[in-house]
């Protein structure tokens, strides 16, 4: 099945780059560009793409708000928003994810990478760029004012505390079920019973939790 994206950055190059990219994969097709949020949002709620792939800094509506209008906590129909940005330590990153992004790339992180994400983010899967996801959550994802963490509504268990911690660590579902030895299956089953416990909508907020509860060490 092919994947339909949809494409916002302001600046003419990185929206023709990531458009070559993306198209020259077999089952990844563009059909949308944006210059700013206004616009980007509008075409993704006219032309409903599988995946929108967002630069954080954009004029007028910026990635931030756009993802909370498409994915926000409101938002009845939540589409996947992929969070692409320059900076490898960026606080609009992390307000982003709050916002409702799946995941979040670096614009150097190369084609293999930028196709796996789109993939992840189609399928309900996340992708955050492996070499910042630790430092960048375990920063921003202290006090903001907002109260503590969530308890979960009913313990963790032991092995739903191993699912967390891989997540928060950046892994894929794939990666995950390496790792602990378990079936594709059982992670999601795991992931769905971790955000019931704890209120999460995704996998990056299971993560951002992970942090905000102490359960992940400071890089």
């Amino acid at each position: 099945m092919t994947v339909r994206v949809l494409v916002a950055d302001d600046q003419d190059l990185v929206r023709v780059g990531l458009r070559m990219i993306l198209d020259a994969q077999p089952d990844i097709e563009v059909v949308g560009e944006a210059a700013d949020g206004e616009e980007a949002v509008a075409l993704a709620r006219r032309l409903r793409p599988d995946v929108c792939l967002f630069d954080v800094r954009m004029p007028g509506i910026d990635g931030i708000e756009a993802t909370r209008r498409l994915a926000g906590a409101d938002v009845a129909d939540p589409m996947a928003v992929v969070v692409i940005t320059t900076f490898d330590l960026d606080e609009y990153v992390h307000d982003a994810l709050k916002a409702g992004a799946r995941g979040f790339l670096l614009k150097d992180a190369g084609p293999e990478l930028l196709a796996q994400a789109v993939h992840a983010a189609a399928e309900g899967d996340a992708l955050i760029a492996p070499r910042i996801t630790a430092r960048l959550l375990a920063t921003f994802a202290g006090p903001s004012g907002a109260g503590p963490p969530p308890q979960p509504v009913d313990p963790l268990t032991a092995r739903e505390e191993e699912v967390l911690l891989t997540v928060a660590r950046g892994r894929t579902n794939a990666e995950v079920a390496a790792e602990l030895h378990v079936s594709m299956s059982t992670v999601k089953t795991h992931l769905a019973s971790l955000m019931a416990k704890i209120g999460a909508r995704n996998r990056v907020e299971i993560a951002i939790w992970a942090y905000e509860t102490g359960r992940m060490p400071t890089p």
